[in-house]
């Protein structure tokens, strides 16, 4: 029998190994650590993580010996491992893309089913869904924003419907807001006074007799429509060059109708004549006329890629309003022109009917009118009638009235001082 043992005494020296038995106690030893890791993942996962981490340096030397002493061989199991994983890939991406498919059918074959499933998944999950939706927003504030503000501006009338059901089903609510907002003293103090100035200027406009100020509302929609449209006019790399053939078009188009005009008028009613000929429908001389113009205009410029329609149509207004006060100012200018020779030349006659006029005048009680200017007044009244004022207004009328009087006291002024000169003379 064997006694108690004591720990203290010496101990006989161990039996020297075998191999056998050294590769027995390592199976073993690799044994208990397998189990001890299949007992213990989080454990041993942590202590590996632990060990990694404080050992880094060795390991990564450690895999650089390796690396230089199997070189071909880490080559080798550097491309199974690429080859695996490229495969591995593969069949992950021909699974996934199955399931879609599988999952799209399914979806297209039962779209009852589906749509009754994402409703009570909401109803089962408000709280989640909302903070789903809040999450998002914080993240994408500026692209929800965005996408909220072209809804509205695509179906301006339905985002206007919209508010004002929302204003109506939520009246108590926009009252507390408003009543919150007016809480700030500055706030109230500011909508006071800005009230006050809108009722003094419409009281001030109405003593005044003017209207009423008139505002034009523009929308939001409206304003970022506008905002748009600029920044992709002034934004086009192209304007400056859009802008310059657009007015040289525009001068050369003025000054060609101002050298050619008969001519381009006898072709536009010979064209207008031979197509009643023909018996082919009627044309408008003048339409014809300008769009002969244009043609020719357009064949002699040097670049024009950049003109439109638009420009086009622009450039025969500008030259027609040109081409109008030219005419207006030979009109004028021949009016002035008529009176003044008529009165030198019918002096005598026109002094006559002046006189008579202005006894006339007087005995009807009117105002008194210099002799002179009745002389002129009665002269463009003859003249009138024999020189074309289709285009002169009442103000160009009395502007070449002013005129007339003007050049002839000079012309009176003179000859008086030449008939003094002549009778000192004399004497």
């Amino acid at each position: 029998m064997s006694g108690p043992v004591d720990k203290d005494a010496p101990q006989p020296a161990p039996t020297s190994r075998t191999p056998e038995r050294e590769e027995v106690a390592r199976a073993r030893k690799r044994e208990r650590d397998r189990r001890y890791r299949l007992e213990h993942p989080e454990e041993h996962a942590a202590q590996r993580r632990r060990w990694v981490e404080a050992n880094r340096d060795r390991i990564r030397e450690s895999n650089r010996r390796w690396r230089e002493t199997h070189l071909e061989r880490a080559r080798e199991l550097n491309r199974d491992s690429m080859r695996r994983a490229a495969d591995r890939k593969r069949r992950e991406a021909e699974t996934r893309a199955k399931a879609r498919v599988r999952v799209r059918v399914w979806r297209e074959e039962h779209p009852d089913r589906v749509r009754k499933y994402q409703r009570d998944w909401v109803e089962a999950n408000r709280d989640k869904v909302r903070e789903y939706y809040n999450r998002y927003y914080r993240t994408h504030r500026d692209e929800v924003n965005a996408r909220a503000t072209a809804r509205r501006d695509a179906d301006p009338a339905g985002a206007a419907a919209s508010k004002q059901a929302w204003a109506a089903d939520h009246k108590e609510h926009r009252a507390e807001l408003q009543r919150a907002r007016r809480a700030d003293p500055e706030v109230y103090a500011a909508e006071l006074e800005a009230n006050a100035a809108a009722r003094r200027l419409k009281r001030a406009l109405a003593r005044a007799g003017l209207p009423p100020r008139r505002l034009h509302p523009a929308t939001a929609a409206e304003r970022r429509a506008n905002e748009r449209a600029a920044v992709a006019f002034f934004g086009d790399p192209s304007l400056p060059e859009h802008v310059h053939q657009s007015t040289v078009f525009v001068e050369n188009l003025t000054k060609h109708m101002l050298l050619h005009h008969a001519r381009m008028r006898e072709f536009a009613e010979s064209y207008v004549a031979t197509r009643e000929r023909m018996g082919l429908p009627p044309a408008n001389a003048d339409d014809v006329m300008w769009a002969r113009a244009v043609d020719v205009v357009l064949d002699g410029s040097r670049r024009v890629d950049l003109l439109t329609s638009r420009d086009v149509a622009a450039a025969v207004r500008a030259a027609k309003a040109t081409m109008r006060r030219a005419e207006q100012k030979r009109q004028h200018e021949r009016l002035v022109e008529a009176v003044v020779v008529h009165v030198q030349r019918n002096r005598v006659r026109l002094a006559a009917d002046a006189a008579m006029e202005s006894r006339a005048r007087r005995m009807r009680g009117k105002p008194s009118v210099d002799r002179d200017e009745l002389l002129v007044r009665i002269a463009l009244q003859e003249v009138a009638a024999q020189v074309p004022t289709t285009l002169l207004a009442a103000g160009d009328i009395r502007r070449a009235l002013g005129r007339a009087s003007f050049a002839l006291g000079q012309m009176l002024d003179a000859g008086s001082s030449d008939n003094q000169r002549g009778r000192c003379l004399e004497a």
